[in-house]
């Protein structure tokens, strides 16, 4: 259970910190609009990203009027911004790799940014290609843990999944990015889904043992994800378990 199979670790969970601070919102209806500008639809029904943005949007508390703002933005009813997907990479103190997805209407602004917030950190913006080699991308479909897991995972591999990975919050199954929306359909109707993305994994992790890489590398991720315009953070490290106690004192 170590690892990747820890979400928590990988792809930090923002939602609480964020809505702290008043971006989830501002996250959430970004990835609204865009979902139903690039699928050419409105309809939750037709638009499998839409659907998995208003889940995750509405798990977070985001209410229905700014969901419906969001996706009128989509259908160019209301001005939302010309918005495009980019993806940084780079390097954070202890050489742990960094990947970040981002919806920005201003490349250099983000750009300059990002740069910045590695610099403060002892990390390094890399360029293309310089650390996606060392992750997965995989469909993640997060549902509510079940008693028959040897029911679930039959049901799931049966619909194309490629693993089941369990935790005691929620269960993770795993597919190729392309089988996604067939898989969570096939559970949707007997299981409860939390969400469903498509993620980047790493296929391996490096442990933090340092508390002062631990606290630089926490500093880095909190900046880039109270952002505006980042949507995840993927990385590969693992915290020793008595660093965690430090970090938290």
């Amino acid at each position: 259970m170590a690892g990747h199979s820890k979400w928590a670790q990988i792809k930090r969970q923002k939602a609480k910190t964020d809505a702290a601070r008043g971006s989830v919102f501002t996250k959430m209806a970004r990835e609204i609009t865009v979902s139903v500008r690039e699928g050419r639809s409105g309809d939750i029904n037709a638009n499998f990203r839409l659907r998995s943005a208003v889940t995750r949007a509405k798990a977070a508390g985001v209410p229905n009027d700014n969901i419906d703002r969001a996706i009128q933005k989509g259908l160019g009813m209301a001005d939302g911004g010309n918005f495009e997907s980019i993806q940084y990479e780079g390097y954070g103190p202890g050489g742990v790799a960094i990947m970040i997805d981002a919806l920005t209407d201003n490349r250099n602004r983000t750009a300059g940014d990002i740069r910045s917030y590695f610099n403060k950190c002892d990390g390094n913006l890399g360029a293309t290609g310089s650390v996606n080699w060392m992750f997965n991308k995989r469909g993640v479909i997060a549902l509510e843990p079940v008693e028959d897991v040897d029911a679930l995972l039959e049901q799931a591999l049966e619909a194309g999944a490629e693993d089941l990975k369990e935790d005691e919050e929620q269960f993770e199954v795993l597919t190729a990015p392309e089988d996604l929306e067939s898989v969570a359909k096939a559970l949707q109707s007997q299981y409860t889904l939390l969400s469903s993305e498509v993620a980047y994994l790493p296929e391996n992790t490096i442990a933090v043992t340092s508390l002062d890489v631990g606290k630089k590398l926490l500093k880095l991720l909190d900046l880039l994800e109270e952002h505006d315009d980042v949507q995840n953070v993927y990385s590969n490290f693992e915290l020793d378990e008595a660093l965690v106690t430090a970090l938290d004192t």
